[in-house]
């Protein structure tokens, strides 16, 4: 049985006339004569008006109500996609995720899937029907409604996905494809037609918002092919798969960047062992997360500069964590916010000499000034100030012919 997994997120089933459309395009999915699975988000805009609501009701919501509230939203969209299907002539039900069942594990707002049960839905698609399964959520050992992190939905399709041993899955949104940038950000911006597991993972999890970086790291530990496609337009998308697959290889593929960091410096630290455990221990209790960590220790090796960003929601709250930890001695914080972080991606920078001189080159040109440097293997991130991303940007993409 060949199986393709077919994902709708919250813009794709955004409205009675847009559920309509994707009626049509699982039409012409079953003229291939394979099975379909469909997994669906919540319309757009629900979820987020689900959690208002308990705002309202409690400042401190309990987490496993607000997981039982917050899946509604796609319970409700599931049904109408079903209801669509089933009056154009195609047999099609809700599936929900106890009714499969999807177990997972981990704590409320945060689960992820470790089993799905096959035997219902390879039942239902062998008599020719279209199965419609609630995205991100499951039930955990104790029955009760668990979800995912948000934009989990991804993350459904493509364990299930996995435990179908689908031939691929297919993720329409309201985008056509991944792109070399953010193309509401640059109009020049070119749809990538093939992009690697690793450099989609750096891309998501550098700002890039097509898909939760959770999701592309599922796809690429089970090997299962990621076709990212708009559901408003009929056109070819980009195609996520591993890096022997990619018929050629960029320098670089993408440019990610973020536009919400606070560079945190902790001047004259006093250098022994453990002091960088000491420091971000209690960020990381409170779950701020830290980036872009930079240490500079004196020429007697006794004090060191330690520079980090974080979130600006979290600036503030890491301040005070941080000045009120007996465990660790400095002599002054200093804290910049509006800055912002710029990133290239791509695993032809592991062979071609050269990236890092040109990526600073083209900003120096563009008189842009680096407060920090991060690298990896496939990827170069620069801290720079917040009002010249967009000059950045463009730079680095003229620099590397994206």
């Amino acid at each position: 049985m060949k199986i393709v997994v077919l994902k709708f997120g919250g813009t794709s089933v955004g409205s009675i006339e847009r559920i309509k459309k994707i009626g049509k395009i699982i039409h012409q999915h079953l003229k291939t004569k394979k099975k379909i699975i469909v997994v669906s988000s919540a319309m757009s805009g629900v979820t987020n008006e689900l959690i208002n609501k308990t705002k309202k009701v409690s400042d401190n919501f309990i987490p496993s109500e607000y997981d039982v509230l917050v899946s509604t939203g796609e319970q409700m969209s599931c049904a109408l996609i079903a209801g669509r299907l089933n009056h154009i002539g195609i047999k099609s039900r809700s599936w929900l995720s106890w009714q499969i069942p999807i177990l997972t594990e981990g704590d409320f707002k945060k689960s992820r899937i470790t089993t799905i049960f096959k035997k219902k839905i390879l039942q239902y698609l062998k008599k020719g029907g279209v199965p419609i399964i609630t995205g991100f959520q499951g039930i955990n050992l104790e029955n009760r409604i668990t979800t995912l992190e948000r934009g989990g939905s991804d993350a459904s399709a493509i364990m299930i996905a996995k435990f179908f041993n689908a031939e691929k899955c297919i993720i329409y949104t309201d985008v056509e494809g991944v792109y070399t940038t953010d193309p509401n950000f640059l109009k020049k911006a070119k749809k990538i037609k093939q992009i690697s597991y690793e450099e989609m993972l750096e891309m998501s999890s550098l700002g890039a918002k097509v898909m939760q970086p959770a999701s592309i790291q599922d796809a690429r530990l089970n090997r299962i092919n990621v076709d990212v496609r708009s559901s408003f337009v009929n056109k070819e998308g980009t195609l996520i798969t591993k890096k022997k697959n990619l018929s050629q290889y960029k320098i670089i593929t993408g440019i990610s960047f973020t536009k919400n960091d606070s560079k945190i410096t902790l001047l004259g630290v006093v250098d022994k062992p453990g002091v960088a455990a000491s420091i971000f221990e209690p960020l990381s209790k409170n779950f701020i997360n830290v980036d872009m960590v930079v240490q500079n220790i004196s020429s007697d090796g006794r004090q060191t500069d330690l520079t980090f960003t974080v979130r600006n929601d979290d600036t503030i709250k890491t301040e005070k964590l941080l000045k009120k930890n007996k465990n660790i001695n400095f002599k002054k914080i200093l804290i910049k916010k509006n800055v912002s972080k710029i990133s290239i991606i791509g695993v032809g920078m592991i062979t071609t000499p050269g990236v890092t001189y040109r990526m600073f080159k083209a900003l120096a040109k563009s008189r842009i000034n680096i407060q920090v440097i991060s690298t990896s293997e496939i990827k170069i991130s620069v801290l720079i100030n917040k009002q010249l991303i967009r000059k950045a940007i463009n730079a680095l993409h003229n620099e590397f012919n994206l």
